[in-house]
């Protein structure tokens, strides 16, 4: 079926032809300049260079790796972000749809198989690079290198990514890690909220993000890339 790109009054509940365009620019509302970000840490900048991390400030090298354990660190555009972890509530919703996709997708049980689905792993992205943690992503097995697995971090952009929403991180899912999925040609990007019980469901296209549909509640859904199975919601909110 082909495909039609439609303001946002045309995307319609549900998976449909129509998909609304969400711009991906710096200037957009969408991506703010940057949220909840340390620009450099205390200490001499002129520190020698990380030569994992060349590009990256020493002090902010410094910081990431010193990073407190109850804090998930990363570094975007060259600046060191300090978050809480997460609540339980989005740990389960984590770890529940981690559970629904593992076994179709990832080894191949009651579905089509061909997936890698990793829980928060750290990417290495670009050149600098940018240090991303999201909730899960997914990789098809086609594309993976030797030795894949056995890497501390992965440089290979997914080919899916899904960031649990709360209100410490939704601005920067939403804004930051967006536009660098979007520049590593992520496939998807599912937006999951715990407050609103949905998943959006993002298609990159060359001039942003689609949005393919939103789903609701208990509802039982096919939603790409994933799409070959049925994924239950329900068991995403409540234990």
């Amino acid at each position: 079926m082909g495909l039609s790109v439609n303001g946002p009054d045309a995307c319609q509940k549900g998976l449909g032809c129509c998909i609304a365009l969400i711009p991906c620019t710096r200037q957009s509302a969408l991506c703010p300049r940057w949220v909840g970000y340390v620009r450099g840490m205390s200490g001499n900048a002129a520190r020698t260079i990380d030569p994992e991390f060349p590009g990256l400030a020493p002090d902010v090298v410094e910081g990431y790796r010193n990073a407190p354990e109850h804090l998930v660190a990363e570094i975007i555009d060259g600046e060191l972000s300090l978050l809480p972890r997460p609540r339980l509530g989005h740990a389960y919703a984590a770890g529940e749809l981690h559970g629904e996709l593992h076994n179709p997708f990832g080894r191949g049980r009651g579905g089509p198989g061909g997936w890698i689905i990793l829980v928060e792993p750290e990417l290495h992205l670009g050149a600098r690079p940018d240090v991303l943690v999201p909730d899960l992503a997914g990789w098809r097995r086609e594309r993976l290198p030797a030795g894949f697995i056995d890497d501390a971090a992965a440089t290979l952009a997914p080919d899916w990514c899904c960031e649990v929403l709360s209100p410490s991180t939704e601005k920067l899912d939403r804004g930051r890690k967006l536009a660098i999925y979007h520049r590593e040609e992520v496939g998807h990007v599912w937006l999951v909220s715990t407050a609103m019980q949905t998943v959006e469901v993002l298609r990159r296209l060359d001039i942003g993000w689609g949005l393919v549909a939103t789903f609701e509640g208990g509802e039982v859904v096919r939603a790409e890339p994933f799409d070959a199975v049925p994924l239950d919601l329900a068991g995403l909110w409540s234990v």
